[in-house]
């Protein structure tokens, strides 16, 4: 999904863990999204609808398309009535943070490999994490791997081709 943090925005502690497998949020980032929840919530109604959930999600740094926060709503909105309560929106913004976490994670692994700063995991890249981490792989199976990893069939792994093997194969 394509919520990317911009650089003015609120600042978004990182989650402290999980709980029964769900993320588990600091006091201090439940804090923030009581604030942007409350703040759009402007009749007080204890609710908020999809233009305010679009504005509360941007003052949290997030930047939503139109189909995306209709999905959001439809997908959390229990009673069919098109607004969400805080603790809908509390879940909803925990599940973005720890995605937007586990994003980051994905590329700081990114930039390991990429030792070289091209932007791409080359073939002598992953050859060279493969013998630091004292993996036997044939020249063939590295070369498998980055066939199975290049959508866009230049021979090299970028961000997002890695991204998406990460998480395909769940390992993030």
């Amino acid at each position: 999904m394509s919520y990317n943090r911009k650089a003015n925005a609120v600042p978004a502690s990182r989650a402290k863990g999980t709980t029964k497998g769900k993320p588990e949020l600091t006091e201090e980032q439940k804090q923030e999204i009581r604030e942007a929840f409350d703040l759009f919530d402007t009749d007080g109604s204890g609710t908020i609808d999809a233009k305010e959930l679009k504005v509360a999600m941007r003052a949290l740094g997030f930047e939503p398309k139109k189909e995306e926060i209709k999905k959001m709503i439809s997908d959390i909105d229990k009673d069919g009535s098109g607004t969400i309560d805080f603790n809908e929106f509390l879940d909803l913004m925990t599940a973005k943070m720890s995605e937007k976490d586990s994003r980051e994670e994905i590329l700081k692994a990114f930039r390991l490999f990429d030792d070289d700063e091209t932007g791409k995991i080359s073939f002598k890249n992953l050859k060279r994490v493969a013998k630091e981490l004292g993996e036997n792989l044939t020249d063939e199976e590295i070369q498998e791997m980055i066939d199975e990893a290049d959508r866009d069939g230049d021979g090299e792994i970028n961000e997002e081709e890695f991204l998406r093997i990460m998480k395909k194969t769940s390992l993030y």
